[in-house]
Order: C-alpha cells, then structure tokens, then sequence
C-alpha cells in the first residue's frame, strides 16, 4: 500500500456508522491529492558529530521534505527513524516516518467509529499529514518511537504515580518507574502519604521516612536512565509543606550539592555524569514543594506553620512559615531545587475534583492530573500559522487544533500503560495534552516585547483560543461516541472550570489583540461550554504547555514552549556538515513590520551579527528596542529580560491551560535569596500553579559567603619565606599557537626553561581594542611572574581551566573542541602541552591515543556545535550526554540544540 494511503476498513457496525462520528471538512489539503505530493523532497545525508569531532551517527540518502533545515533531518533520522542500520527494513524517508504514524492513527480511528464515513477518514489522514510534514505540528516522542511498530505502543511521555504507606507499595513504584523510565518517559509521584522518619511503625520501630526512600528510587533511575540510552531518567518528587520530614526534604539536594562541590574542590571530574555528581544522591530528580494557600496567607502575616503526623494528624514541628520559605528559597539559590506548587490554584482549576484531588505532576510540571494516569502531549508551531500577508491564521490554527486532538484522543485506547491502575483511569479520564512552541519568535516577529501587557495579552488570546478549540473539539467527538466514562459524576466541577476559562477571555484587553483572534476566542469558549453542557467531554482534559525540546527542533521552532528566544545571533547546521553564523531569522521580519526601510534593516542586521547585541545599532528607536530582548544578557549587551517578566507571562497564559508550564523562571547569578522568595510570593499571587527557579552559575559553584578552609590562628612563631625568583635564559625556546574561539582570533606564545618548563606566556588577540589587549597583556604578566615564583602549572591550570564567560564556543582544535571562555582555552591548551597524559584526561584534554575525561559517557547520537538556535549564555549548563555539547534550558529540563537530546520527558 501506498505510503500516505488509508487502509479499506469497513465500519463493524453499518447501522451504528450512519449516526457515530465525526463529518470532517478540508482546510490545508485538497480532494485527490496527496498532501505527499503536495511537498518538495530532497536527498540529504544525516550526519551527527561528537564533540570530539568523531561521526556518531551518519544515514545518506534520507528523503526529506525540502524546506527541513539539516537539524530537522538529523533528528528525525537518528531518534526516530525505525529499523537497524544498514538493513532493508530501516527507515529512510519523512514520507515513511509520517506515514507510519498517520496510517496506523487513522485505521485506529476507523475501527474506533470516530469518522462519519471513509470519506472523512481520508480527510483526517491527509490533514493531519500535512501538519506533520510542513511541520506545523508534532507528537511527543514516543509516538514516533513506537506507533505504527507495535500493536499496542506506549504513546504518552507523561506519568503521575501513587504511592502508599506500606512497602509493597514502595517496592511496587520503584518497578513501575523502572519500566517507564526503560521506555524512555517520565514520572512523578508526591511522597507525603509515606510516614516520617519520627512516626512509629507497627512493629514499634521508627519508619524511615521519604527522603531515605527517595535515596533508592534517585540510584534505580541513575543505573535505568531513560529509554536504555546515556541521558538520565526523567522523575518528579513531590512533598507537602505539612509533612513531618518537610526541613529533610527541602535541603536534602542543597546538601548533597555541597558534597559535590567538595569532590569537585579535590579533583574529581565535576560535570553531569562526572564522578562527582554521580556519586551524591538526588541528582536523578526534580524536586518541588506542594504549599497550600494557607502556608502563603501565613508567610504573608508571619504567622506559624505546624507539621502533622502522618498516620493520626497530630501536631509536630512548629516554624516561622517565613523562615520555611527562606529554607526553600536558600536552597533554589544553591543548586535550582525545590521548585514549588501551589496546592489550591491547582485543585481550584481541577475538573475531576469527586473523583479525588490532584497531588502530583510529571517531572516537567506541565501534566497535573489524577494519581496513576498517563498523558500523551503533542505541540503546535505557532510561527507556522502566520499567513503570507503576516497576520496570525486564526481558522487554519482552530482546524489543526481539532485535527490533533482528534488524533491525540484516538491514541488513548489503542495505547499501551505500565500498571492496570494507569490503564484504567487513562481510559476513565483520557486526559491529552495539545501544546504549542515558538512563542518568543511570533512576538518577535509581530514587533511585540515578550515582557509587555501586549504581549501576555497575545499570548493569552492564543492559548485560549487553542484550549477552547481543544474542548470544543471533545465535546464534539463525545456527541458521537460518548463522554469520557468519568464524565458524569464530575461533571458539575468540570463544568464549572470550562465556564471559569471561558469567563477568563474577558481579561484579555482587545485593544491589545488582532480583532479576529480575539473575536474567535471569545466563539470558541462560549460553544465549549453550550456544546459541553449538551453533550459532555470526551476529555477530561486537553492542553498543557511542555518544554517541546526535541520536537521542537524537529519542528525547526526558533522558541520552545513558551520561552522568549535566547539570543538575537544563532548558527545554521549546513547540509555539507559546519556551521554558519546568521543573526535570527525573526529579527530582520520583525524590523520590517516595525517600519524600518531595507536599507535601514540591513544595517542593523549587519551591526547585530558584528556587535552580538542590538544595542546600540544605528536607526534603532529605543522604544523598539524591547522587542528583541531575549531570556539572557548578551556578551556585548546589557539588556535581558526580567526575570518577573517570565513570571508575568506564564500567568498571562495559566488560566486557559487545563495543565500548567513547563517553565525555568532564570534568575541572575547576582539574584539574592529574598528576592527568589519575593517570586514564589508572587507567583502565587499572579494564579500560577507551579514555578521552577534557576540561578544562573548556582551549579558548582562554591557560595559567595564561604571559603573552602579555615585559617586557625596560632601562636607558634612567625616563620618569613623570602621568594625567590628562577630567571629565563636570554635565548630560549618558545611555542607560538593560534586559536580561535566564537569568532575572536589569538595568539599564545609560551617562552620556556632550559628543561623545557613553561616561564612566561604573550597573549595577543587580534582585532581587539586597546583596553582588551591591555587586560590580556597585564594577564599574560601576572602568570608569567607566577611561573618564574614557583607557582607549579599545574595549579594555576586546575584554577582557570573551564572558567565560562564569553567568548567562548566551539575552537576547531581536536583535542579542545569546544572552550568556556578565552582562559579556559588558553590553560587547557597549556595542559595539553605541558601536563602528563592522567592529568590531561582529568581536566578533559581528549588526546589522539584516545584518553578522555574518565566519567564522559559516549554514545550514539551526535554532535557538531549547535544548530540553529545556539547560545552559550547560561555558565553552568550540562554538556549533552549524547553527543558533548552544551546543553541550553527547555521548560524545567535542558535539551541539545545539536542533537535535540533532552533530560526531560517530551
């Protein structure tokens, strides 16, 4: 059978099909093509390097759509084309991997009635094909992984597990995410049922406790990891402020974090999989905090806070609710965890409250639901649906919308589940989660600033006008096979949460939205909610925001999720192999639309690509300047956005999400511990249902207030050590090399002793100014006076090597092949010249005869620098387990903008 063509599958029931299911209409296809035919094909090879330099993945003859950037391809062929390499059975074709996926969705949803007629099948077939081959649209990976292969695939990325108080419990969960995290997805589990470690067990002992418990389900998914491949498992650890052990499980990872930094401080290897970080516990999660709204009243009036017992509710510890908050917010300052949740915001918007209350989320914080469900999520690329003439295509986004639920919801059923539990109440409740990416650039593009009433009104508009669409699209399918079997004895509280969206349009200022845009949106709610109120949901819900890592760039989306864009310069991944630095593509569209003439436009552009930063740039008018603002500071530039304004926009958009974000709120390295408290306070007064704050650099990194030893005092005598000097011979042998790092060119010449021993070093960069070229000579002065003193180069190497500020990025050098910044170029440089080969390897020196850094993972997927939305601003993000390079911030997880590899769940 043809690729793209749907199977002849009569209805079961010839009667039954002339009532069920749903009559569909065409938007982006038309009758008798194929929406295959419809797209330009190319033959490209997919390649992925290491960051060694070395091809870790290669597939020539890959058929792709043309207008696929080489990362999309790369992607596509190395993580989700099927069958092994170099067999007739491998995948070797978009047209293969979408057909797989649509054909077996589509016969799914014949034999499921969901279409009126074959007629309709064949138009949701081609629909949902060309979502997916123009990108506007993707599914999470599992669905590329394994629907179309096995009859029953697992489908959904997201998980929500309970737990009890008994071990056969604990036990039960610790298998449960074992085969999740096999299968390459991610769960969460909330862990307040778990008696304290000062509660009585029934055989008189003292019970353990979460945080001890925690400690074996942190190692089992350390050995798992995820999906069978080098990245970590994706988990979420939940507790309750009341609970006993709360202090335990707030600082638990800020202390393991001081014992990884001690490591770090003797010599071990210090990055994610280094032996430093694997050697402590809780580095496998992500841990929040589940605060009520009567914790926030009293950290408002400085009120007490009191722990209860676990098994009688009795009272236990009693805190300042504000000295809790401080703990919470001292250790978000050190390492980034706990996050928090607010309790109250999230049951207030649940639509299943009879059945039971929401304790738990997935790892990335976006999926809310029932304990012991599942949740396949699929996303939409905004940038995607802006038409020809530049405005936002408000009808092709509502049909894509109904078109992905449509598929989305046909998953459900014919879906595997890891445990009985997850199988029936993802059957019962069917919750989906349609997303969108691309955001940051749409604002971009339309010359609206990401941190600015408009723009949170836009943002908020689509959102609604998607979750509207999304409900209104389950009400109609209920209409024709029923509502979700959960529906009816919650359907006073569900009921009452559409009406609450739908009432939250009214929020959104007109003035600040296309008209057509907010007219729809305002449609959309007011026929969910009647439609609903006839007929019922099929879902009990249907959207959340994820961080969209990897499918994102499948999607070649220049923002994910609901992020601003990260940096106004990017580099292009060439179908050739290399890179070619281009300053983002939304810039010189979004000046046009702002007024600027060509002439003008290429000016700023070529400003931009010189200077790295907008600032400054010739015609600009300083009220646009806002509109290019990205998520961090540039080298040259002092302008970012806040980090309230993040903030400002996931409220803008959590009202018409049945979910919530999946979002790092960044904060400066300079941000104190008040004022990450001030944003938790904040947050929960804006309605948000969760946050994750990150300081910028608070991974290995000694705190600013404390010193790794201790001067003691004596009273032995004074003893005075005069230095002594060791003076270079008038002619002696040097080495001069040249480097270049992120575009900026130098010189290091090293003069040495007559043994061979480094005595002085000349830096010279070219094309510098005279101040850089004075604090580079200074520099250059001090080390050498430190080697002539005595000092061994070893220590200084040990003290400057990946040292990260900029420039910094990939150096063309095979054994240095990407460097923080200029010195930890420069001094790893050194060690490679001057250290033994054990010492090389330890800083992370990869040498010809094949040494590297001992705990450095290789595997298979990839390589070169970064594609098409590199940045190297964040200066303590991981290197990719993958393929080596630096890794940027998705939602609450990181992902590889070289090989789309991702430490989350989506």
């Amino acid at each position: 059978m043809e690729v793209g063509a749907v199977k002849e599958i009569k209805p079961r029931d010839e009667a039954k099909s002339q009532r069920v299911g749903l009559r569909l209409r065409r938007h982006f296809t038309e009758p008798g093509a194929s929406p295959y035919d419809a797209v330009t094909w190319e033959l490209r090879t997919a390649s992925i390097s290491s960051d060694k330099g070395e091809v870790v993945f290669e597939q020539k003859n890959v058929e792709v759509p043309s207008t696929w950037s080489q990362l999309a391809t790369n992607i596509a062929a190395s993580k989700y084309f099927h069958g092994h390499m170099g067999t007739p059975g491998r995948e070797h074709s978009i047209r293969q991997l979408v057909g797989r996926v649509v054909d077996t969705v589509t016969e799914w949803g014949l034999k499921g009635n969901y279409f009126k007629s074959a007629e309709d099948a064949a138009i949701f077939s081609d629909e949902l094909a060309h979502l997916l081959l123009t990108q506007k649209a993707a599914f999470n990976s599992p669905v590329w992984f394994n629907v179309g292969i096995e009859p029953h695939p697992q489908a959904s990325a997201c998980f929500i597990n309970s737990v009890d108080d008994t071990m056969p419990s604990i036990l039960d969960l610790a298998k449960t995410e074992g085969m999740l995290f096999k299968y390459g997805s991610g769960t969460g589990t909330n862990f307040s049922a778990i008696r304290s470690s000062r509660e009585k067990l029934s055989t008189g002992g003292i019970a353990s406790g979460p945080v001890s418990f925690m400690r074996g389900f942190d190692a089992f998914a350390g050995v798992i990891k995820s999906g069978g491949r080098t990245r970590r498992a994706a988990k979420m650890v939940i507790l309750n402020i009341d609970h006993p052990d709360i202090e335990e499980f707030i600082t638990c990872k800020s202390k393991e974090e001081r014992k990884a930094w001690t490591l770090i401080d003797h010599g071990y290897d210090g990055s994610l999989t280094g032996d430093a970080y694997s050697s402590v516990f809780f580095q496998n999660a992500n841990h929040s905090v589940r605060v009520s709204d009567t914790f926030m009243h009293a950290v408002e009036k400085n009120e007490e806070w009191v722990t209860r017992a676990v098994t009688n509710g009795q009272p236990m510890d009693r805190y300042k609710a504000r000295d809790l908050l401080r703990m919470i917010a001292d250790s978000t300052y050190l390492c980034g965890d706990p996050g928090m949740q607010y309790d109250d915001i999230i049951n207030r918007w649940h639509t299943c409250k009879t059945t039971g209350r929401i304790n738990a989320s997935n790892p990335c914080s976006e999926y809310m639901f029932l304990d012991d469900t599942a949740c396949n999520l699929a996303s939409l690329n905004l940038m995607k649906f802006v038409g020809g003439d530049g405005q936002f295509d408000v009808q092709g986004f509502r049909e894509a919308c109904a078109t992905l639920i449509t598929a989305q919801e046909i998953l459900v059923d014919s879906a595997s589940y890891p445990t009985p539990r997850i199988s029936v109440n993802s059957h019962e409740y069917r919750p989906l989660g349609l997303g969108y990416a691309n955001l940051g650039a749409l604002l971009m593009y339309n010359g609206i600033p990401y941190d600015s009433d408009k723009g949170r009104d836009f943002a908020a508009a689509i959102t609604a006008l998607m979750t509207g669409q999304a409900y209104l699209r389950s009400a109609e399918i209920a209409r024709e096979l029923g509502v979700f079997p959960g529906f009816e004895k919650n359907r006073k509280p569900m009921l009452e949460v559409i009406a609450r969206h739908r009432d939250a349009v009214q929020s959104i200022d007109p003035s600040n939205v296309p008209a057509d845009l907010c007219v729809a949106t305002g449609e959309v709610w007011d026929q969910a909610l009647e439609l609903g109120r006839q007929y019922g949901y099929k879902n009990a819900q249907a959207t959340v925001l994820a961080p969209t890592g990897t499918i994102g760039l499948m999607m070649d989306c220049d923002t994910t999720g609901v992020e601003p864009d990260l940096a106004l310069i990017k580099f292009k991944k060439l179908v050739g192999g290399g890179l070619m630095r281009i300053v983002n593509g939304t810039v010189p569209a979004a000046l046009k639309r702002l007024g600027y003439s060509a002439e003008e436009t290429a000016e700023i552009v070529a400003y931009i690509d010189r200077k790295g930063t907008m600032e400054g740039a010739p015609h600009l008018q300083s009220p646009h300047l806002s509109v290019f603002d990205c998520a961090f500071r540039t080298p040259n530039g002092a302008r970012a956005i806040h980090h309230m304004g993040h903030v400002k926009m996931m409220a803008a958009v959590q009202p018409f999400i049945s979910g919530a974000i999946s979002k790092t709120v960044n904060v400066p390295a300079d941000c104190t511990v008040e004022e990450i408290m001030q944003t938790y306070v904040e947050a929960w007064k804006l309605g948000l249902k969760s946050i994750a704050i990150y300081r910028d650099g608070s991974k290995r990194t000694q705190p600013l207030n404390t010193t790794s030893s201790t001067t003691t005092e004596t009273t032995s005598e004074k003893v005075v050590y005069k230095p002594v000097r060791r003076k270079l011979p008038t002619e002696r042998k040097a080495i001069t090399h040249k480097f270049r790092i992120g575009g900026h060119e130098g010189y290091i010449t090293v003069g040495m002793f007559d043994d061979g021993a480094p005595g002085e070093i000349f830096l010279v960069m070219a094309k510098e100014g005279s101040t850089i070229s004075g604090l580079m000579d200074s520099f250059a002065t001090a080390i050498s006076m430190a080697l002539q003193y005595g000092v061994p180069i070893k220590a200084l190497i040990d003290k400057f090597s990946h040292v990260r500020f900029e420039p910094s990025g990939f150096t063309g050098h095979p054994e240095i092949p990407m460097a923080k910044s200029i010195m930890d170029y420069i001094f790893r440089w050194l060690a490679l010249k001057f250290l033994p080969a054990d010492e090389r390897a330890r800083i992370g020196i990869v040498t010809p005869e094949g040494l590297s850094l001992p705990s450095t993972e290789s595997t298979k997927t990839v390589t070169d620098p970064l594609a098409e939305n590199l940045f190297l601003y964040q200066t303590d993000a991981p290197s990719c387990s993958d393929c080596g390079a630096i890794m940027v911030r998705s939602g609450t997880c990181y992902k590889c903008l070289n090989c789309g590899e991702t430490s989350g769940c989506s």
